[in-house]
């Protein structure tokens, strides 16, 4: 995908987000994963703990570096946390190239739920 069409899908997508969710500003990277978190947990609660959030964007990131190869979905606990096995180091430096490797794939991840 050339960089000006990666561009405009990842703002459609915080666009749509931000529609969604009847805001004023669109998301940014971590809303997303927040959110992606959650889709991924398979329910809602009115608040989350601080630590809870952040588990909710690590099972983001491993959801979403599964299409990469780097995480392997194992199961869930006794409460329905989604928990995952990582399968190979993320060699990838720097956090530009990082977050570009994330919304590359939160694209994926959109796609194939408007396919569902």
């Amino acid at each position: 995908m050339e960089a000006w069409q990666e561009d405009f899908e990842w703002l459609q997508i915080r666009h749509r987000i931000k529609d969604r969710f009847g805001k004023d500003t669109l998301p940014d990277l971590n809303a997303i994963l927040f959110l992606i978190g959650i889709q991924e947990l398979g329910r809602w609660q009115d608040a989350f703990t601080k630590e809870e959030k952040q588990d909710l964007m690590h099972i983001a990131a491993c959801r979403l570096l599964s299409y990469e190869g780097y995480y392997e979905f194992v199961g869930r606990d006794a409460d329905g946390w989604p928990h995952w096995r990582s399968v190979r180091p993320f060699s990838t430096k720097g956090l530009k190239a990082q977050e570009k490797i994330l919304k590359e794939n939160i694209i994926r991840y959109f796609y194939e739920l408007e396919e569902e």
